[in-house]
Protein backbone atom coordinates (compact mmCIF):
# COMPACT_ATOMS: atom_id res chain seq x y z
CA UNK A 1 0.00 0.00 0.00
CA UNK A 2 0.91 3.56 -0.80
CA UNK A 3 1.16 6.04 2.39
CA UNK A 4 -2.51 6.33 3.44
CA UNK A 5 -4.58 7.95 5.95
CA UNK A 6 -8.12 7.95 7.08
CA UNK A 7 -10.77 10.57 7.48
CA UNK A 8 -15.00 9.53 7.70
CA UNK A 9 -15.88 6.80 4.93
CA UNK A 10 -12.47 7.13 2.69
CA UNK A 11 -8.72 6.52 3.33
CA UNK A 12 -6.21 8.62 1.10
CA UNK A 13 -2.98 7.42 -0.32
CA UNK A 14 -0.47 9.67 -1.94
CA UNK A 15 0.30 9.65 -5.46
CA UNK A 16 3.96 8.57 -5.99
CA UNK A 17 5.86 11.33 -5.83
CA UNK A 18 3.82 14.03 -6.64
CA UNK A 19 2.38 14.57 -2.91
CA UNK A 20 -0.92 14.40 -3.76
CA UNK A 21 -3.48 13.44 -1.67
CA UNK A 22 -6.41 10.95 -3.26
CA UNK A 23 -8.76 8.80 -2.46
CA UNK A 24 -7.78 5.17 -2.56
CA UNK A 25 -11.29 3.96 -4.49
CA UNK A 26 -11.38 6.29 -7.89
CA UNK A 27 -15.08 6.52 -9.77
CA UNK A 28 -14.22 5.30 -13.21
CA UNK A 29 -15.27 7.39 -16.28
CA UNK A 30 -16.45 4.65 -18.56
CA UNK A 31 -19.33 3.17 -16.96
CA UNK A 32 -20.92 6.72 -16.57
CA UNK A 33 -21.79 6.70 -20.46
CA UNK A 34 -23.17 3.48 -20.53
CA UNK A 35 -27.05 2.59 -21.81
CA UNK A 36 -28.01 1.71 -18.80
CA UNK A 37 -27.07 4.67 -16.82
CA UNK A 38 -28.62 8.06 -17.73
CA UNK A 39 -27.23 11.31 -17.19
CA UNK A 40 -29.44 11.78 -13.70
CA UNK A 41 -27.33 8.87 -12.54
CA UNK A 42 -24.39 9.55 -13.81
CA UNK A 43 -24.04 13.12 -12.04
CA UNK A 44 -25.35 11.77 -8.98
CA UNK A 45 -22.94 8.60 -8.75
CA UNK A 46 -19.79 11.14 -9.27
CA UNK A 47 -21.75 13.76 -6.53
CA UNK A 48 -22.73 11.27 -4.31
CA UNK A 49 -18.90 9.84 -4.61
CA UNK A 50 -17.29 13.56 -4.07
CA UNK A 51 -19.51 14.15 -1.02
CA UNK A 52 -18.55 11.21 0.90
CA UNK A 53 -15.07 11.39 0.49
CA UNK A 54 -14.17 9.79 -3.06
CA UNK A 55 -11.64 12.69 -4.85
CA UNK A 56 -10.01 10.88 -7.76
CA UNK A 57 -11.86 11.18 -10.78
CA UNK A 58 -11.27 8.89 -14.37
CA UNK A 59 -12.02 9.57 -17.70
CA UNK A 60 -10.85 9.29 -21.34
CA UNK A 61 -11.52 11.38 -24.54
CA UNK A 62 -13.32 8.54 -26.50
CA UNK A 63 -15.10 6.92 -23.23
CA UNK A 64 -18.78 6.43 -25.03
CA UNK A 65 -17.74 8.78 -27.84
CA UNK A 66 -17.25 11.55 -25.46
CA UNK A 67 -20.60 11.61 -23.18
CA UNK A 68 -18.69 10.14 -20.02
CA UNK A 69 -16.35 13.57 -20.23
CA UNK A 70 -19.14 15.84 -21.07
CA UNK A 71 -21.35 13.71 -18.07
CA UNK A 72 -18.38 14.37 -15.48
CA UNK A 73 -18.14 17.65 -16.81
CA UNK A 74 -21.78 18.63 -15.78
CA UNK A 75 -21.48 16.60 -12.00
CA UNK A 76 -17.76 18.59 -11.06
CA UNK A 77 -20.26 22.41 -11.92
CA UNK A 78 -21.51 24.07 -8.61
CA UNK A 79 -18.20 24.26 -6.91
CA UNK A 80 -17.51 20.17 -7.35
CA UNK A 81 -14.56 20.70 -9.62
CA UNK A 82 -12.34 21.97 -6.78
CA UNK A 83 -12.61 19.50 -4.34
CA UNK A 84 -11.66 16.36 -7.37
CA UNK A 85 -8.28 15.25 -8.49
CA UNK A 86 -9.50 15.12 -12.38
CA UNK A 87 -7.57 12.49 -14.53
CA UNK A 88 -8.90 11.81 -18.27
CA UNK A 89 -6.72 9.95 -21.40
CA UNK A 90 -5.86 10.55 -24.80
CA UNK A 91 -5.29 8.39 -27.42
CA UNK A 92 -3.20 10.44 -29.87
CA UNK A 93 -0.16 9.00 -30.91
CA UNK A 94 1.32 12.33 -32.94
CA UNK A 95 1.58 15.72 -31.41
CA UNK A 96 -1.17 16.99 -33.61
CA UNK A 97 -3.66 14.41 -32.75
CA UNK A 98 -3.48 14.41 -28.65
CA UNK A 99 -3.46 18.02 -29.12
CA UNK A 100 -6.83 18.03 -30.79
CA UNK A 101 -8.32 15.55 -28.23
CA UNK A 102 -6.82 17.32 -25.43
CA UNK A 103 -8.24 20.60 -26.20
CA UNK A 104 -12.40 18.27 -26.80
CA UNK A 105 -11.46 16.80 -23.19
CA UNK A 106 -10.32 20.51 -21.40
CA UNK A 107 -14.06 21.65 -23.07
CA UNK A 108 -16.39 18.61 -22.25
CA UNK A 109 -14.37 18.46 -18.31
CA UNK A 110 -16.03 22.31 -18.55
CA UNK A 111 -12.19 23.03 -17.19
CA UNK A 112 -9.20 24.96 -18.10
CA UNK A 113 -6.88 22.24 -16.07
CA UNK A 114 -6.93 18.86 -15.86
CA UNK A 115 -4.49 17.08 -13.13
CA UNK A 116 -3.28 14.46 -15.05
CA UNK A 117 -3.65 13.51 -18.66
CA UNK A 118 -2.61 9.72 -19.54
CA UNK A 119 -1.13 8.59 -22.67
CA UNK A 120 -4.52 5.68 -23.29
CA UNK A 121 -4.16 1.99 -24.47
CA UNK A 122 -0.31 1.16 -24.69
CA UNK A 123 -1.01 -1.80 -26.15
CA UNK A 124 1.77 -2.43 -28.85
CA UNK A 125 5.37 -2.39 -29.00
CA UNK A 126 5.42 0.89 -31.35
CA UNK A 127 3.32 2.83 -29.28
CA UNK A 128 5.88 4.48 -27.23
CA UNK A 129 7.90 5.02 -29.86
CA UNK A 130 5.24 6.88 -31.67
CA UNK A 131 5.05 8.82 -28.63
CA UNK A 132 8.22 9.62 -27.84
CA UNK A 133 9.11 10.48 -31.62
CA UNK A 134 9.16 13.93 -32.95
CA UNK A 135 6.25 15.09 -33.34
CA UNK A 136 4.67 12.69 -31.11
CA UNK A 137 2.32 13.18 -28.19
CA UNK A 138 4.55 13.75 -25.70
CA UNK A 139 5.38 16.97 -27.02
CA UNK A 140 1.72 17.61 -27.18
CA UNK A 141 1.57 16.91 -23.29
CA UNK A 142 4.41 18.76 -22.47
CA UNK A 143 3.22 21.57 -24.25
CA UNK A 144 0.48 21.92 -22.50
CA UNK A 145 1.64 21.08 -19.12
CA UNK A 146 3.78 24.25 -20.08
CA UNK A 147 0.77 26.16 -20.55
CA UNK A 148 -1.05 25.26 -17.56
CA UNK A 149 -3.45 23.17 -19.35
CA UNK A 150 -2.45 19.82 -17.21
CA UNK A 151 0.21 18.97 -14.37
CA UNK A 152 0.95 15.54 -14.45
CA UNK A 153 1.34 13.00 -17.21
CA UNK A 154 0.83 9.50 -17.36
CA UNK A 155 0.02 6.59 -19.79
CA UNK A 156 -2.27 3.49 -19.84
CA UNK A 157 -2.80 -0.09 -20.98
CA UNK A 158 -4.06 -3.44 -20.64
CA UNK A 159 -2.10 -6.00 -22.48
CA UNK A 160 0.81 -7.01 -21.63
CA UNK A 161 3.59 -5.94 -18.66
CA UNK A 162 6.08 -6.10 -20.87
CA UNK A 163 4.67 -2.84 -23.10
CA UNK A 164 4.56 -0.90 -19.87
CA UNK A 165 8.33 -1.86 -19.38
CA UNK A 166 9.02 -0.76 -22.77
CA UNK A 167 7.50 2.49 -21.82
CA UNK A 168 9.05 3.23 -18.94
CA UNK A 169 12.60 2.26 -20.50
CA UNK A 170 11.67 4.71 -23.50
CA UNK A 171 10.62 7.42 -20.96
CA UNK A 172 14.05 6.72 -19.11
CA UNK A 173 16.24 7.38 -22.12
CA UNK A 174 14.40 9.93 -22.79
CA UNK A 175 15.01 11.87 -19.47
CA UNK A 176 11.50 11.63 -18.87
CA UNK A 177 9.91 9.84 -15.68
CA UNK A 178 5.89 9.73 -15.57
CA UNK A 179 3.66 10.83 -12.69
CA UNK A 180 1.22 7.75 -13.08
CA UNK A 181 0.81 4.74 -14.48
CA UNK A 182 -2.44 3.11 -14.43
CA UNK A 183 -2.70 -0.84 -15.32
CA UNK A 184 -5.12 -4.09 -14.30
CA UNK A 185 -4.21 -5.26 -11.11
CA UNK A 186 -6.60 -8.24 -10.36
CA UNK A 187 -6.67 -11.88 -7.92
CA UNK A 188 -5.83 -13.29 -11.99
CA UNK A 189 -3.09 -11.00 -13.17
CA UNK A 190 -1.67 -12.17 -10.20
CA UNK A 191 -1.09 -15.69 -12.06
CA UNK A 192 -0.88 -14.68 -15.98
CA UNK A 193 1.13 -11.71 -17.46
CA UNK A 194 1.47 -10.45 -14.31
CA UNK A 195 1.50 -6.69 -14.40
CA UNK A 196 1.51 -6.68 -10.20
CA UNK A 197 4.65 -8.99 -10.27
CA UNK A 198 6.42 -7.31 -13.25
CA UNK A 199 5.75 -3.88 -13.57
CA UNK A 200 4.41 -2.40 -10.23
CA UNK A 201 8.08 -3.09 -8.66
CA UNK A 202 9.59 -0.57 -10.87
CA UNK A 203 6.54 1.97 -10.38
CA UNK A 204 7.25 1.83 -6.53
CA UNK A 205 10.98 2.29 -6.87
CA UNK A 206 10.45 5.57 -9.33
CA UNK A 207 7.77 7.05 -7.09
CA UNK A 208 5.27 6.88 -10.14
CA UNK A 209 1.92 6.10 -8.78
CA UNK A 210 -0.14 2.99 -8.95
CA UNK A 211 -3.74 3.48 -10.36
CA UNK A 212 -5.29 -0.08 -10.58
CA UNK A 213 -7.98 -1.04 -13.21
CA UNK A 214 -10.19 -3.83 -14.30
CA UNK A 215 -9.93 -5.18 -9.89
CA UNK A 216 -13.16 -6.87 -11.26
CA UNK A 217 -12.13 -7.38 -14.88
CA UNK A 218 -15.58 -5.68 -15.29
CA UNK A 219 -17.51 -8.79 -13.74
CA UNK A 220 -15.61 -11.28 -15.62
CA UNK A 221 -13.50 -12.43 -12.39
CA UNK A 222 -16.67 -13.07 -10.82
CA UNK A 223 -18.00 -15.24 -13.41
CA UNK A 224 -14.86 -17.61 -12.14
CA UNK A 225 -16.90 -18.23 -8.71
CA UNK A 226 -13.70 -18.13 -6.79
CA UNK A 227 -13.85 -15.01 -5.00
CA UNK A 228 -15.99 -12.15 -3.97
CA UNK A 229 -16.29 -8.30 -5.49
CA UNK A 230 -15.01 -7.47 -2.01
CA UNK A 231 -11.95 -9.76 -1.84
CA UNK A 232 -11.26 -8.00 -5.73
CA UNK A 233 -11.24 -4.78 -3.88
CA UNK A 234 -9.10 -5.60 -0.75
CA UNK A 235 -6.86 -7.55 -3.14
CA UNK A 236 -5.71 -4.16 -4.92
CA UNK A 237 -6.04 -2.19 -1.96
CA UNK A 238 -3.40 -4.10 -0.44
CA UNK A 239 -1.00 -3.68 -3.50
CA UNK A 240 0.97 -0.58 -3.20
CA UNK A 241 -1.93 0.93 -4.87
CA UNK A 242 -2.05 4.98 -4.80
CA UNK A 243 -5.92 4.42 -6.22
CA UNK A 244 -8.17 1.63 -7.13
CA UNK A 245 -10.30 2.98 -9.66
CA UNK A 246 -13.62 0.77 -10.13
CA UNK A 247 -16.70 1.38 -12.96
CA UNK A 248 -19.81 2.33 -11.20
CA UNK A 249 -23.01 2.24 -12.40
CA UNK A 250 -25.64 1.78 -10.21
CA UNK A 251 -25.33 3.11 -6.51
CA UNK A 252 -25.12 -0.25 -4.82
CA UNK A 253 -21.88 -0.69 -6.86
CA UNK A 254 -20.65 2.63 -5.26
CA UNK A 255 -21.91 1.48 -1.60
CA UNK A 256 -20.04 -1.70 -2.30
CA UNK A 257 -16.72 0.41 -2.59
CA UNK A 258 -16.98 2.20 0.34
CA UNK A 259 -17.52 -0.97 1.96
CA UNK A 260 -14.19 -2.14 0.48
CA UNK A 261 -12.75 0.94 2.11
CA UNK A 262 -14.52 0.78 5.58
CA UNK A 263 -13.51 -2.80 6.21
CA UNK A 264 -10.14 -3.18 4.27
CA UNK A 265 -7.07 -4.56 6.50
CA UNK A 266 -3.86 -5.17 5.47
CA UNK A 267 -4.02 -9.03 4.13
CA UNK A 268 -1.76 -11.38 6.07
CA UNK A 269 0.70 -13.56 4.00
CA UNK A 270 -1.51 -16.19 5.13
CA UNK A 271 -5.01 -14.92 3.65
CA UNK A 272 -3.24 -13.34 0.39
CA UNK A 273 -1.89 -16.84 0.00
CA UNK A 274 -5.10 -18.56 0.54
CA UNK A 275 -6.65 -16.16 -2.13
CA UNK A 276 -3.90 -16.24 -4.30
CA UNK A 277 -4.56 -20.37 -4.03
CA UNK A 278 -8.35 -20.08 -4.75
CA UNK A 279 -7.99 -17.92 -8.27
CA UNK A 280 -4.53 -19.99 -9.53
CA UNK A 281 -6.43 -22.60 -11.56
CA UNK A 282 -9.32 -19.87 -13.38
CA UNK A 283 -6.22 -17.79 -13.89
CA UNK A 284 -3.90 -19.50 -16.16
CA UNK A 285 -4.71 -19.22 -19.59
CA UNK A 286 -6.23 -15.67 -18.92
CA UNK A 287 -9.99 -16.89 -19.58
CA UNK A 288 -11.06 -14.06 -16.66
CA UNK A 289 -8.85 -11.47 -18.00
CA UNK A 290 -9.51 -11.28 -22.11
CA UNK A 291 -8.30 -7.41 -22.20
CA UNK A 292 -4.98 -9.83 -22.23
CA UNK A 293 -6.06 -12.47 -24.62
CA UNK A 294 -8.75 -10.82 -26.83
CA UNK A 295 -9.11 -7.37 -28.74
CA UNK A 296 -12.36 -7.25 -27.37
CA UNK A 297 -11.43 -3.83 -24.94
CA UNK A 298 -8.92 -2.48 -27.68
CA UNK A 299 -10.79 0.74 -28.59
CA UNK A 300 -7.83 1.79 -30.91
CA UNK A 301 -7.74 -1.78 -32.01
CA UNK A 302 -10.98 -0.82 -33.90
CA UNK A 303 -10.64 3.11 -34.44
CA UNK A 304 -7.56 3.38 -35.66
CA UNK A 305 -7.88 7.34 -36.92
CA UNK A 306 -7.47 8.27 -32.76
CA UNK A 307 -3.99 7.27 -32.93
CA UNK A 308 -3.29 9.98 -35.97
CA UNK A 309 -1.50 9.24 -39.07
CA UNK A 310 2.50 7.99 -38.95
CA UNK A 311 4.84 10.92 -40.24
CA UNK A 312 4.89 11.80 -44.05
CA UNK A 313 8.56 10.46 -44.12
CA UNK A 314 8.37 6.92 -42.65
CA UNK A 315 4.54 6.91 -45.32
CA UNK A 316 6.93 7.49 -48.23
CA UNK A 317 8.90 4.32 -47.65
CA UNK A 318 6.08 2.45 -48.60
CA UNK A 319 5.52 3.96 -51.95
CA UNK A 320 6.11 2.27 -55.15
Amino acid sequence: MANSDTQAEMTYRTLGRTGERVSAIGIGGWHLGLPQVDEKLALRIVRTAIDRGINFMDNCWDYNEGLSELRMGKALQEGYRHKVFLMTKIDGRTKKEAARQLEHSLERLQTDCIDLVQHHEILRFEDPDRIFREGGAQEALLEAKQAGKLRYIGFTGHKDPRIHLAMLELARERGFTFDAVQLPLNLMDAHFRSFARLVVPELVKDGIGVLAMKTLANGAILRSKTVTPIECLHYALNLPTSVVITGVDRMEILEQAFEAVRTFKPLSDEALQALLARTRTAAMRGEFEPFKTSSIYDGTATNPQWLGEEPEELQSQMQA
